[in-house]
């Protein structure tokens, strides 16, 4: 996946507005794409995404905002070490970021595995979490397990997990494949199976298939499930209290999500959007963006946490 923007097929004017960047962490170099101006948000995408995920919604969002779209430890050009993929250490990574970008309290947004990483980072690092936005997933640990024998409906949406925490047959089975099997997530989930346009398929998994390492990351956040779960269970322990917006896809997840937070948040927004499957900033980014930024303008204006609502 290349450092220069110009590359890559973006939005009008995104370069302009937006730096490619590494940053150096102890020990841990990541990427992140920042631009705008006004209170930091964080957007931390899901797999097998990278930053590129919210390219579509990031200029509108940097009209009143320092956006920091980042590729967690283990996506796109960040650093790719054997271990650390639990959410608690993927949480401090991106807590770290944010502390040598100068943003000692900041947004929060989520998507997929980004929703698993924004959940522990509001948890364990309450003092930095101004609000928490999830987007179309579910957190194992927090949201109840299905059954073995699920449905069919349920078990298209959710295989992927028991085959991504293989030890090394999914490897195996996906090299050289990588096209066929990462595609298939974007066919299958989206609304449409070309509703994420086959561009941005290829710049996904061309990250994926450029580093040698990066096969191995992708299944890794899968394979840490056992300490990401054993986490979250301690975690929702103790009830969140900053405002926290969950947005579904009416398509794919809808309503899950919400219910998902409700388990362990006071404060919950709940938000579907319509014709739209799990990809929502790509999907639908003119309302996903409305949504979001109704929502951070109304926690601006109303700062103390008050009951559930709906959007």
């Amino acid at each position: 996946m290349p450092t220069d923007l110009s590359t890559l097929r973006l939005p009008d004017g995104f370069t302009d507005l937006f730096t490619s960047r590494y940053v150096e962490l102890d020990g841990l170099r990541l990427h992140a794409v920042t631009g705008g101006d006004g209170p930091p948000l964080l957007l931390v995408s899901g797999w097998p995404q990278t930053w590129y995920a919210w390219r579509e919604v990031m200029p509108a969002l940097a009209r009143e905002h320092t956006v920091v779209a980042v590729d967690p430890r283990g996506a796109g050009l960040s650093d790719k070490p054997d271990d650390g993929y639990d959410a608690g250490t993927l949480a401090t990574d991106l807590v770290a970021l944010m502390s040598a970008l100068g943003h000692d309290r900041f947004d929060v947004v989520g998507h997929d595995i980004g929703m698993w990483t924004g959940y522990a980072l509001a948890a364990d690092h309450p003092e930095r979490a101004r609000t928490l936005t999830v987007v179309d997933a579910i957190i194992p640990g927090l949201t109840p397990t299905p059954s073995f024998f699920s449905p069919a409906a349920v078990n298209q949406r959710l295989w992927h997990f028991g085959f991504n925490r293989l030890t090394d047959l999914n490897e195996k089975l996906v090299q050289g494949r990588e096209h066929l099997y990462f595609g298939h997530q974007f066919a299958t989930k989206a609304a449409t199976p070309t509703t994420i346009p086959s561009y941005a398929v290829d710049v996904y998994v061309n990250a994926i298939v450029t580093d040698p390492r990066g096969l191995r990351a992708s299944f890794a956040y899968y394979r840490a499930l056992d300490e990401t779960i054993a986490q979250n269970e301690h975690r929702k322990k103790t009830r969140l209290t900053l405002p926290v917006l969950a947005l579904g896809g009416a398509r794919y997840s809808g309503p899950l999500v919400a219910e998902t937070m409700r388990l362990a948040a006071d404060d919950v927004t709940e938000a579907i959007l319509d014709d739209c499957g799990h990809y929502a900033a790509e999907e639908q980014p003119e309302r996903f963006t409305e949504v979001l930024e109704d929502f951070l303008g109304r926690v601006g204006r109303h700062p103390t946490p008050g009951q559930g609502r709906s959007a």
